[in-house]
Order: C-alpha cells, then sequence, then structure tokens
C-alpha cells in the first residue's frame, strides 16, 4: 500500500510545465505568429518568465486573478502561459461588453491587476472598476518586462488549480465566470488531438477573440505540443484565406455568419488550400449549402460540433460531416474520455427517441462558476454538470440536438424547440440564415415565428411555409415569416443568433 504523495507529486503536470518542455526541447522552433512578426518558444519561453516578474510586482500568487482586456495579440498568449506558471488564473475579459456589464465581471473575480490594451482602455475607465492596479500593453508592459528576468521560475500550479475564467454568455442575467483547471485543459487538448485528426505540430489560427475558448484553448493546447500559432486580430477573411494558400492548418475554426464572407474570398482570390485538416463548427446554425461548399473550396471536412465552455470540445463533437457533402441530418456521436445521460426534470434518464437535458461527466468539466454557490449546487446535482441542452437519443447511439432546454416555446401545450424548425428552414439553399423565436398570441399563448435572410430575393415566404408543412407536425408551423438582411441578425462573440435580441426588436415591430 502506498502511504506517501510522492506518486501524487510526479504526475502533476501542469499546462506551464508542459509549455516550459517545448521551449526546452525547441527552442529554435517558431511558437506564435502575428502580423509578420515571429517569437520562437526560446525566446516566448523568455517572455513568459519576465511577465511571472510582472505579475509578481503586484502582489500576484498562486491562486489570484489577474483580469485581461485586450484584442489578439501575442501578449494575450504570454499572460495565460505566465499564469499557468504563477498559479494565478487570468479572466478574459470581453470587450464588447456595456461598461455596466465589464465591472459586473471585473468586480466578480477581485483581481489583482488588470492588463489592458490601449484600444480597449477608455472602455475599462468607463467600467469604472475601482482602486484596481492597471498595466498597459505595448510601451508600458514592454517596459516593465524589461526591468525583471528571464530566469525560468518555480512552477505553482497544481493540476485542480483554475487556470482561466472564461465568461458564459446566457439570455438573461450577467455573466458567469466558468473556472477552467490545468487538468481540465490537458484532457480538453487530449480530445483534441485524438479525435478530431488534428496533429501535434500542426498549425492553428488564432482568429476567434482570446476571450472565449475557441481561439484560448486551441491556442494553448498547440503551444503544448509544440506547434505554431498564427494570431490574427478578429475575423478577417482575406487574411485567412492568404494563411489557408500559405501553409498547412490544423483544425480552421469557422463560426456561422462567417462562412458566406470566406467563402467569397476564396474564391476571389482563386485560393488553392495547403492543406486543412479540419473546418468548422457547430454545424447546426450553418445553412447546409454553406457546409458544402466550404468543404469543397478547402478540401477538409467540417466539424459537426458540439462543445461548451464548461465542458470543451465534448460531448458530441465525435463525427466530421465528409467534404462536398449537403447534411440532411446532424446527428452527432458521443467523444470519448466522457459520460453523458439524457435527463428528465426529476433527473431519471429518459428512453431512446425521447428528448432529455444532457448531463455531463469527466476530466474535461470545468471546476464550477466563480463565487456562484447557487448555480454551482443547481447544475452539479447528483454529480453530473447539467448543460442545459435537449438531446434526443437515436437506436444508433448517435444523439441529435433538439435546442436549449432554457428556450422552448409552449403553444397550446406543446413544447416546440426551434431548432427543429431552423434546420428545416436552413436546408433551403435560398436561405443564407434563419432564426425562430417566440410571439405572444391570444389563442395558442405562444407561436413560433421565422426570421429570414435571404440569399435569393425570389424566396418568397410561402415558399419557406410549404416546406415547413411537408416536414413539420401542424403546430410546429412558423405563424409568420419575417425576411431581414444577414447584418440585422444580432449575433454573440460565438457567431450564434441572439433569440432575446430578436424577440425584442420583434415586440417593436409595428403589426
Amino acid at each position: 500500500m502506498i502511504g506517501t504523495t510522492l506518486p501524487q507529486l510526479a504526475g502533476r503536470s501542469t499546462v506551464g510545465s508542459l509549455f516550459r518542455e517545448r521551449a526546452r526541447l525547441h527552442p529554435d522552433r517558431c511558437a506564435v505568429e502575428a502580423e509578420g512578426s515571429t517569437l520562437t518558444y526560446g525566446a516566448l519561453n523568455q517572455r513568459v518568465n519576465r511577465a511571472v516578474d510582472v505579475l509578481r510586482n503586484f502582489g500576484v500568487a498562486r491562486g489570484d486573478r489577474v483580469a485581461v482586456l485586450s484584442e489578439n495579440r501575442p501578449e494575450y498568449l504570454q499572460l495565460e502561459l505566465a499564469c499557468a506558471k504563477l498559479g494565478a488564473i487570468l479572466a478574459c475579459q470581453n470587450w464588447r461588453l456595456a461598461p455596466r456589464e465589464l465591472k459586473h465581471c471585473i468586480g466578480l473575480v477581485s483581481p489583482k491587476v488588470v492588463v489592458v490594451s490601449e484600444r480597449h482602455a477608455d472602455l475599462l475607465a468607463r467600467a469604472d472598476v475601482g482602486p484596481i492596479p492597471a498595466v498597459g500593453l505595448g510601451p508600458d508592459f514592454e517596459e516593465r518586462l524589461g526591468k525583471t528576468r528571464p530566469e525560468e521560475p518555480e512552477i505553482q500550479a497544481e493540476p485542480e488549480d483554475g487556470l482561466l475564467i472564461l465568461y458564459t454568455s446566457g439570455t438573461t442575467g450577467l455573466p458567469k465566470g466558468a473556472v477552467i483547471s490545468h487538468r481540465a485543459e490537458i484532457a480538453r487538448y487530449a480530445v483534441y488531438y485524438a479525435e478530431l485528426g488534428v496533429r501535434p505540430g500542426d498549425t492553428c489560427v488564432a482568429w476567434a477573440p482570446f476571450f472565449h475558448m475557441a481561439a484560448t484553448e486551441p491556442g494553448l493546447g498547440t503551444l503544448v505540443v509544440g506547434g505554431k500559432v498564427i494570431v490574427v486580430d478578429g475575423f478577417r477573411p482575406d487574411e485567412l484565406a492568404f494563411h489557408v494558400g500559405r501553409e498547412p492548418l490544423g483544425h480552421l475554426l469557422l463560426m456561422p455568419g462567417m462562412i458566406e464572407p470566406l467563402i467569397g474570398e476564396l474564391r476571389a482570390r482563386d485560393v488553392r488550400p495547403a492543406g486543412v485538416r479540419l473546418c468548422g463548427a457547430m454545424a447546426d446554425l450553418v445553412p447546409a449549402h454553406q457546409i458544402a461548399e466550404v468543404t469543397s473550396l478547402l478540401d477538409a471536412p467540417y466539424l459537426n460540433s458540439f462543445g461548451s465552455t464548461e465542458t470543451g470540445v465534448p460531448p458530441a463533437s465525435g463525427n466530421l460531416i465528409p467534404v462536398g457533402e449537403v447534411p440532411r441530418r446532424l446527428s452527432k456521436q458521443q467523444n470519448a474520455l466522457c459520460e453523458i445521460r439524457l435527463v428528465d426534470e426529476t433527473d431519471h434518464d429518459v428512453p431512446p427517441g425521447t428528448p432529455g437535458e444532457l448531463a455531463f461527466r469527466g476530466p474535461t468539466l470545468f471546476s464550477g462558476y466563480w463565487n456562484a454557490p447557487e448555480a454551482n449546487v443547481k447544475d452539479f446535482r447528483g454529480g453530473w454538470f447539467h448543460m442545459g441542452d435537449m438531446f434526443v437519443r437515436n437506436a444508433d447511439g448517435s444523439l441529435d440536438f433538439v435546442d436549449r432546454l432554457k428556450y422552448m416555446i409552449k403553444s397550446g401545450g406543446e413544447n416546440i424547440y426551434p431548432a427543429e424548425i431552423e434546420r428545416v428552414l436552413l436546408a433551403d439553399p435560398r436561405v443564407a440564415d434563419a432564426v425562430v423565436v417566440r410571439r405572444p398570441d391570444a389563442r395558442w399563448g405562444e407561436v413560433p415565428i421565422a426570421i429570414v435572410a435571404r440569399k435569393d430575393e425570389t424566396l418568397t415566404s410561402d415558399h419557406l411555409l410549404a416546406r415547413c408543412r411537408e416536414e413539420l407536425a401542424g403546430y410546429k408551423q412558423p405563424k409568420d415569416v419575417v425576411f431581414v438582411t444577414l447584418a440585422e441578425l444580432p449575433r454573440s462573440t460565438t457567431g450564434k443568433i441572439q433569440r432575446h435580441e430578436v424577440e425584442a426588436w420583434l415586440r417593436r415591430r409595428p403589426v
């Protein structure tokens, strides 16, 4: 019987220690590229070590929080890795928030210091976060780095320590801070490389905001295994098209609403891909014809994903849509390294074919919401994390996403999940995008309304309603179709159309 903690100590690798090992093995390999400039692993590691000293000078120690408010730039990754070595937690702030929301998010985590770029300094000032010291990214940060030492610090973090706080965006209330540990991050990298066909050493283009898992996790995961991260300041179709034709890439992330502009850029430039292993995400929210077109242009399959900030790539991102295929079914496969249940409102398992809320367990899971005990008790009840997403398990074991538990249309006593109707609308190649929301109704309580952006102006509401009559039960038929431009559809950071904003617009619209 083992009576010491030595074996436990030997198994305590963290994100910081794994990156340090890559820098030791490949000091001259390119680690980060941004706007034509590059950093080798050796140079990046020295800057990370200096950043550890900068944070220590503000009293930051293991368990403390550091807030960052910045656009995508190499220093963002440096701060994440410095916190990884120091054992601190980087709270990644969303620069799209209103000042009141930002004040809430920063105040929630009580950081020792806020690191802010010049671009967002005014937003931080308007948020009025109180007497928290601030460091400016740019000359201020560089001057502080120059006064520190590049020597390797002793790594303070433990596997269960928090590494990141990423904020979840709900349809109501203020954002919650999801704490993601070193253990969870490393497990997420394991799933990413084991199941998605991405390989250690592949190049990652990080264009989505670093305050979101879609860029931060692939970015850190790439540096932990020795690949290169190309940092891009937001969605720039021309720059993405350039990188597609320039060098082989691993997973090229594409969000709903951003695929059509990239398709146009790839065609305009007549880009010949240097090699893309896979592309895309969230196929349920993308018109089927766009999936076929972009996979053909990139010669890469499309990731039929379903993950979350709280769970990472799992629970249901285990299959790909082949190149050139117009998907008629978007059933998903459960990932490895996780357990799932589909449960009813009393937390009993539902039979196959019946919608149930997905409950999750596994090593990729986050460590709970920061300073939110009531939410944690509710969402982790029974030792499973309840995602708030409804799925149906098919006879073959695959999973069909139904919709968010919290967004359901109750029409005449019937439950209607908007995603069921949206799939029918998005299957029409003349539809650029679509969202279904609820509208109060004197007879039925509420009814579904379709908001549609057209790709072809000859498309009429009669065409779409006829299609819905063919494929949906009568009570699921949209009671109205409202046409808008693609730019009018409000989106979150991840590209998801924000139903609550569409609903508010619909209420203000003259009847």
